[in-house]
């Protein structure tokens, strides 16, 4: 499915949230802060927007997504300037030694693994004791006016966008579906803490239609 969307999965993003995404993927890579000789490991990367956007701040960076279509669009597009490492790899068995990463975060892709707390265990796996997660997700507006008019947009707004503007709309179909069943953020944060993450919180973007999770790997015991 993701293939088959990788050449315009980008400016559908842009379209879809009038604009919003780069405001969003702006804000993970503040609270990332991405400083030079770190490694960072980008999953669910599709083309590498973010991952991109670490490298240039001089992180060793590493774009990682299951979709081979995705990575081919994300390096074609980079180039001969490309800084990022492309690898294919599943979410649930990460192609990666362990503590391998500073730093490890993943935007608008927890949705879309079929086991989160894996995922998030996995991630725990390949981050250095200390090391820092970031997770960038759709959530759960806190004002509740404001939430029915998005679950509206969801509904009957969203459809008709996607089915003038997307070559394969039927690739969007569950995309409203998938954001409104998704856990509110307190819930999200248990599921980040029972796959053995430490001093996890969140911060909410745009009234809550996006929140940014964050939490640090338990630092190793002295002995």
């Amino acid at each position: 499915m993701f293939d088959a969307v990788a050449g315009r999965y980008d400016l559908m993003n842009d379209v879809l949230s009038a604009g919003q995404v780069r405001l969003w993927r702006r804000a993970v890579t503040r609270i990332l802060n991405p400083a030079s000789g770190e490694r960072i490991l980008d999953l669910a990367a599709g083309t590498a927007t973010s991952a991109q956007a670490f490298a240039a701040a001089g992180a060793d960076t590493v774009a990682c997504d299951f979709s081979l279509g995705m990575l081919q669009v994300g390096k074609r597009r980079a180039g001969q300037r490309n800084s990022v490492a492309f690898t294919a790899g599943d979410a649930l068995k990460l192609p990666f030694a362990d503590e391998s990463f500073d730093a490890v975060t993943i935007s608008f892709g927890l949705r879309n693994v079929a086991d989160t707390k894996l995922a998030l265990t996995e991630l725990n796996r390949v981050t250095r004791p200390g090391g820092r997660l970031v997770v960038c997700e759709f959530s759960t507006i806190t004002i509740k006016p404001a939430d029915v008019l998005y679950r509206r947009y969801l509904l009957n707004v969203l459809p008709k966008i996607v089915s003038r503007t997307a070559r394969n709309p039927e690739a969007y179909a569950y995309l409203a579906e998938s954001i409104l069943s998704w856990p509110s953020q307190p819930e999200l944060a248990k599921t980040i803490e029972a796959a053995g993450w430490r001093s996890v919180r969140w911060r909410d973007l745009s009234l809550g239609i996006v929140a940014v999770h964050v939490a640090r790997r338990a630092q190793t015991e002295q002995y």
